[in-house]
């Protein structure tokens, strides 16, 4: 492949802006390639070359790169009828409606600008809800680029995992491993009435997709009834995503306190928002104390674009389809591990998925999960498969992002670009595109 243009683009790049991108993940090595467009579930770069995408923007794109009908329509309608106005708009009522229709715990939301302006609001509206300053965070979890959860550390002692963040933060900031049901009793029993929340991911998706075992999210449901705190779930990733229009909390049947949204419920463009129980989510001025506002908050733009990406998906049996090309994926990649490399993992539900170089597993697929690590104990795989972030972490990452990776783009496949990121399917995409994808993987692994 030709990437002069990308090459060119860079170097432009690197002199205007900091490492040439406005997003750290990007930063491929050498150089990223550039996209010029996108066509339904494929990206043409700068060059010319065309990838089948399964980035699909990090989340945001259930529908892919070319928007339905009423969906365009839709959206250049409200942009035609100005930028915004900073006053209410029908739309965002509309959409707030729809989500409160369909996820099971919320009844209230607050629209923002980003996954990570809804994790910061969620956090200050736990601690002015509560009347309490710490939070419990699951080590590898990520909730944005905010102060409160970028630490390192286990249980009370961490510190911030990035400068520029006072040490102060993360003293009240305690950390657990996912998965780890001891460790969540610990913590509560030392901090208990002092907790106000606990943030976690349904599953982890910035850390290589780990399902929770079985009982664990009700432990932590359990825990903060009794103990006075919030039950936050975060599904910037996995809403509208995972679980269908009731999102995994749904999935999963648990019924948390706040639910964080971001990437679908904005049909791809800018958005984040704060569901929840009226009485919680009331806190936020103006109708409470708890302060929270945004020049952008609930553009129209956005609100349109998500409102009828979720109605389209409603409509037109999204979920069958990129559920079941997703299965189709892991299932065929297990078949290509267990010939070619048995240590490795296979892990995702419904439109996710990802292969995650683990070091140790049994060379027998017999009896194993399938279609993606789903936590059950009586796989003979259990043991081994990733429990936490920790667990993936250990995995070989550098053979993922420096060997793997360029190979599958060279074939025309792009993924994300670290092996801890969720890759996802489209509506988009087809069966000819998973088993192209495949040939891919049989040939870079």
């Amino acid at each position: 492949m030709n990437h002069e243009q990308s090459r060119a683009l860079y170097d432009r790049a690197l002199s205007v802006m900091p490492g040439g991108v406005n997003s750290s993940v990007r930063a491929i090595r050498p150089y990223p390639f550039f996209v010029q467009k996108g066509d339904g579930g494929h990206v043409v770069d700068a060059d010319g070359n065309r990838y089948l995408d399964f980035v699909m923007g990090y989340g945001p794109l259930l529908l892919g790169h070319d928007m339905p009908e009423q969906v365009q329509s839709a959206v250049q309608r409200r942009a035609s009828e100005g930028p915004m106005y900073g006053a209410p708009t029908e739309v965002e009522v509309e959409l707030a409606e729809f989500v409160a229709r369909h996820v099971p715990s919320v009844e209230m939301v607050r629209f923002v600008n980003s996954g990570t302006e809804a994790t910061v609001s969620a956090v200050r509206l736990a601690r002015g809800y509560t009347g309490r300053d710490k939070i419990v965070v699951m080590q590898g979890g990520y909730h944005g680029a905010q102060e409160s959860t970028l630490v390192e550390g286990e249980g009370d002692d961490t510190h911030p995992s990035s400068p520029g963040i006072p040490e102060r933060f993360a003293e009240h900031t305690l950390t657990v491993p996912f998965n780890d049901e001891e460790a969540a009793h610990t913590v509560f029993a030392k901090h208990g009435d002092d907790i106000a929340a606990v943030l976690t991911e349904p599953i982890l998706g910035n850390y290589g997709i780990v399902h929770p075992v079985e009982g664990y999210h009700e432990t932590l449901r359990n825990l903060c009834d009794e103990h006075g705190s919030l039950l936050v779930f975060d599904e910037v990733i996995t809403g509208f995503r995972v679980g269908g229009l009731q999102c995994a909390q749904g999935k999963f049947d648990i019924d948390p306190d706040l639910t964080t949204f971001g990437k679908i419920v904005g049909g791809g463009f800018p958005v984040g928002a704060i569901g929840g129980k009226s009485e919680i989510i009331e806190q936020f001025t103006p109708a409470g104390d708890v302060f929270q506002s945004g020049t952008f908050s609930g553009h129209p733009v956005t609100m349109a674009a998500g409102l009828e990406t979720l109605r389209y998906a409603a409509e037109n049996d999204v979920y069958d389809h990129v559920n079941g090309l997703g299965e189709q994926l892991r299932l065929g990649l297990q078949d290509i591990l267990e010939d070619q490399a048995p240590e490795y993992t296979v892990v995702g539900t419904d439109s996710m998925f990802k292969v995650v170089f683990t070091r140790n597993a049994p060379d027998s697929f017999e009896g194993h999960c399938e279609a993606g690590c789903q936590q059950r104990e009586d796989c003979p795989r259990y043991e081994h498969c990733p429990k936490n972030a920790g667990d993936i972490k250990r995995a070989e990452t550098e053979r993922w992002e420096r060997l793997f990776w360029p190979e599958m783009k060279d074939q025309g496949v792009f993924l994300t670009a670290n092996q801890f990121e969720s890759q996802f399917v489209c509506d988009a995409h087809t069966g000819e595109d998973i088993e192209d994808a495949l040939e891919a993987y049989k040939e870079a692994i």
